[in-house]
Order: structure tokens, then C-alpha cells, then sequence
């Protein structure tokens, strides 16, 4: 089955005929909400809000854990992951939607494996490619299909917020290769990758980063919904074509 976990500006999907909500309890603890089950186009998928259906978790305290344990214990194979990010790069104008295809974790304090029990032996998995290539390229095909522009790589920076970064904290990630920057691609990433699912994700950018374009003095937190509303439908319409493609 399918999950898609969405971000800032997804908390529910609108083209998801819902059949059943379902509180889930896992071994670390709730995940952000109810898990909700339903179909798209008549094939079942599975969706979660991380931040919250009433998007009130910020994101150094969203359970990671949880919601990956959830989603696979109740069937997920492959995970999409939606997530609002700012541009770094040039052409990441707002309005503009990546599938990224590197990232850069700067966050700390969260609980990022399940491999940290005691009695554990030591576990290795190998991120060199952070999100499933295969996933990757279907995502990027439903949005060909449905004649949505779609930008095919990039480097996500994920940094801890939940304030936004200064112009040198970008001008850092900048140099250190980042072309967006976000606060929930991980751990969210490595524990997909842990637990064995296909992972992938399609970011979209609500904003300049901090000292770039419309946001060089300070960012527009009061426009970034004119951004991302149209671009979310947009989200969503790439969906519909990664569900009827993968016929789940």
C-alpha cells in the first residue's frame, strides 16, 4: 500500500474518499494522529498529517518514529512524504515543486533510529542514496503525465526550527551544497530506510530563503499560503498519477 504523509499546507487530502480513521498505539509512542485509510481513484492509500490534522505539532516534535512504525505496521510499502520548503537556489522561486534527490541533515535532539537499544547489536544502513530511486522516478512520470512541472533533483538542508534560518545560516547551506531548506526531511528519511520502506519525497516551495529574492530583508510569512495552496493542488494531482501508475 501506498502512505503519503503530508506537510505544512496538506492536512488532508482532498481527492481521498475516506473509508476509516484508526488511533494507532506504537512501541514509541503516538504518532501525529489517526491513521486514515481510504481511496484514490478506487486504489487504497494511506495518509497521515504530520504535524497534526489541526497542524499544531512543530517539527522538532513531531514523533518520526511513530508515524513510520504506524504506517508500515499497518501494511505501508512505499511512503510518500510531502513537505513545504524554502528556496535557496535561484530558480527555487515559490510555486516551484522538487523531488529531491540528496540531503543535508543539520538537526540534533531528535530521536532519529530505532537501532538505540542496549541490548541491540550495532546497525548500519546504508543512506548513500537517501530516497528510493524507483519512487523517485514515478512521482516525477505522474507529474509529466499530468503536465505539471516538477524539477527532477536538488538537495534538501534540514535544519532543527522551528524559527527560520538567518541570511548567514543560508548563505552557509549554500556553500555546503543545499538547494531548499526545510525543518521535517529527517529524520523522517533514514527512518524509512530503517524499517525497509521505498521513501520518497516532493517538497514544494513556499518561500524564498532567508536573504534571497522577495525575502531579503525579511520573509513574507504572510504570503507564503498564496504559494502553497495552488501548489498543494498541484501535489495533489501528481498523486492521483503516482497511484494510477503504480496500480495500487
Amino acid at each position: 500500500m501506498l502512505a503519503i504523509i503530508g506537510g505544512t499546507g496538506l492536512n488532508q487530502l482532498g481527492n481521498l474518499k475516506i473509508t476509516h480513521r484508526q488511533v494507532m498505539r506504537t512501541p514509541y509512542g503516538e504518532p501525529s494522529g489517526p491513521m486514515t485509510f481510504g481511496t484514490i481513484n478506487e486504489h487504497e492509500v494511506m495518509f497521515i498529517a504530520r504535524h497534526g490534522y489541526g497542524h499544531t505539532i512543530p517539527p522538532h516534535m513531531v514523533n518520526y518514529r511513530a508515524n513510520l512504525w504506524a504506517l508500515r505496521d499497518q501494511g505501508a510499502k512505499r511512503v510518500i512524504a510531502v513537505s513545504s520548503v524554502g528556496g535557496i537556489r535561484s530558480d527555487l522561486v515559490p510555486g516551484t515543486l522538487v523531488v529531491p534527490d540528496q540531503l543535508i541533515d543539520y538537526t540534533h535532539g531528535r530521536a532519529f533510529t530505532f537501532f538505540d537499544g542496549r541490548e541491540d547489536s550495532v546497525t548500519h544502513i546504508d543512506f548513500t542514496l537517501p530516497y528510493t530511486e524507483s519512487l523517485r522516478q514515478r512521482i516525477l512520470e505522474a507529474a509529466k503525465t499530468a503536465g505539471e512541472a516538477c524539477l527532477s533533483s536538488g538537495v534538501y538542508a534540514v535544519t532543527q526550527g522551528p524559527r527560520l534560518e538567518t541570511v548567514a545560516e543560508i548563505d552557509r547551506l549554500e556553500r555546503d551544497g543545499a538547494d531548499m531548506v526545510g525543518m521535517t526531511g529527517m529524520p523522517e528519511a533514514a527512518l524509512a530506510r530503517e524499517l525497509g520502506l521505498e521513501y520518497a519525497a516532493i517538497t514544494v516551495v513556499v518561500n524564498h530563503a532567508a536573504g534571497r529574492g522577495a525575502s531579503e530583508k525579511a520573509i513574507p510569512l504572510d504570503e507564503i499560503g498564496t504559494f502553497a495552496q495552488p501548489a498543494m493542488a498541484r501535489v495533489r494531482k501528481i498523486l492521483e498519477g503516482v497511484v494510477e501508475h503504480d496500480g495500487i
